[in-house]
């Protein structure tokens, strides 16, 4: 994030979490990757005592009274450090504290956010099931009233942080009879007797985040840890989209940006035919790119923030965050490629992390929502506005030479 787009307070947060950066060991990164550590627990704690999660929330709570302009800045320097990281980072800090911020209980946000937030316990949001992820209100999950508590009973899957969590943000089916849309409930479900979780998953990259999954079996339940309205899941659901997909945004940014900082150093030290290959257009055009796209997907993510920020529509907001999101992650998965392409051969080896960037990457296009729904819900969104918008502009239809040749349009 450029410096003059943000306020004091913000650049001192962000240097406040660079700093923290630099000093997780390199072997905790190697050793995420190989798989041999599951989950990183010590840099949670870390972040939280020193006060660098959920930097939205209020100073009550453990936060910072900040706005998403912050947290976008907060986020993508995470991602620097590695993609896994701001994905563990954002699930409990910036998605289930979410939901219980906009839609619990003071009672739940003393129980289960304030010790988040420092560092304490952990948390993760269970959506996708083994047969639906896109289909989020396919959910086969089922929580049934047994009066004083619910009995929860379900399989989700691909859960970031599922080994490790305290407890899970779950939606489960409460009415079968009604529609999708109004019989599903969030539940907060502590780790319990009933609930398994397995990593059981090799995963092509974003290793080390825990991914499993977690199996639930007649859980009980109680009825204070309902999240907002029973039966009003979508509503949870809803609000939960803007930290998803934008938090994923500004999370690729950051994990797409060192491959750029090491392709474009490599670049001035390589030599080739007597020259370094940024002399080579084939080259210095790639960086330029390269350089291009990270601060298009910046300035989508900084408006995007200020629009989430400022209260827009929720048409609005719901179209620019699905656009920033599909945008960002696909010009970002084109950084890392542009980064590796100019490296040659060296690039596609473990000498240089950015062959772990390429893995890590190809997931920001398929999680929090594919892109093909994003771009689904951009188009929705704009018609509606564009219809809108439309009654307040000039007509630009007129304004053609034979505008009047109505025999020329055929609709149908």
């Amino acid at each position: 994030m450029h410096d003059f787009l943000l306020t004091p307070e913000t650049i001192q947060l962000r240097d406040d979490v660079r700093a923290f950066i630099r000093t997780i060991p390199r072997q905790l990164v190697l050793d995420m990757d190989a798989d041999k550590v599951q989950f990183p627990t010590e840099f949670l704690r870390e972040a939280g005592r020193l006060g660098l999660m959920g930097c939205r929330y209020p100073k009550a709570l453990g936060g910072r009274d900040m706005d998403w302009v912050a947290a976008s800045a907060v986020i993508e320097e995470v991602g620097a450090l590695g993609y896994i990281f701001a994905c563990v980072f954002g699930v409990g800090a910036e998605l289930v504290c979410d939901a219980i911020v906009q839609h619990g209980t003071p009672e739940q946000c003393e129980r289960y956010v304030k010790p988040l937030l420092r560092g304490d316990i952990f948390a993760a949001e269970c959506l996708t099931e083994p047969r639906g992820g896109s289909d989020f209100f396919g959910t086969s999950t089922t929580a049934i009233d047994k009066g004083d508590h619910f009995l929860l009973s379900g399989q989700k899957r691909f859960i970031v942080g599922g080994t490790a969590a305290d407890y899970f943000l779950v939606y489960a089916r409460t009415n079968p009879d009604a529609p999708a849309h109004q019989g599903i409930t969030a539940f907060i479900v502590d780790r319990a007797p009933g609930v398994t979780t397995d990593y059981v998953y090799g995963l092509m990259g974003c290793r080390g985040g825990g991914a499993s999954r977690v199996v639930f079996r007649d859980v009980k339940v109680p009825k204070e840890n309902v999240i907002g309205q029973l039966h009003g899941g979508v509503a949870v659901f809803n609000t939960m989209m803007v930290p998803e997909r934008l938090g994923t945004a500004a999370m690729t940014i950051g994990a797409a940006r060192p491959a750029l900082d090491l392709a474009t150093d490599y670049t001035q030290k390589r030599k080739a035919f007597g020259k370094t290959i940024q002399e080579f257009q084939g080259v210095s055009f790639q960086i330029a790119e390269a350089a291009m796209l990270l601060d298009a997907s910046r300035a989508m993510v900084h408006m995007t923030s200020l629009a989430v920020d400022t209260g827009q529509p929720s048409g609005t907001v719901r179209r620019l965050v699905s656009e920033t999101k599909k945008f960002v992650t696909e010009s970002c998965q084109k950084v890392a490629h542009n980064s590796m392409q100019v490296m040659g051969g060296i690039g596609y080896t473990n000498v240089y992390p950015i062959e772990r960037t390429v893995r890590d990457l190809r997931l920001a296009s398929i999680w929090t929502g594919t892109n093909e729904v994003m771009a689904s819900i951009t188009a929705t969104e704009w018609y509606k506005e564009n219809k809108a918008a439309r009654a307040k502009v000039r007509d630009p239809e007129p304004d053609a030479a034979e505008a009047g040749a109505v025999e020329e349009k055929v609709y149908e």
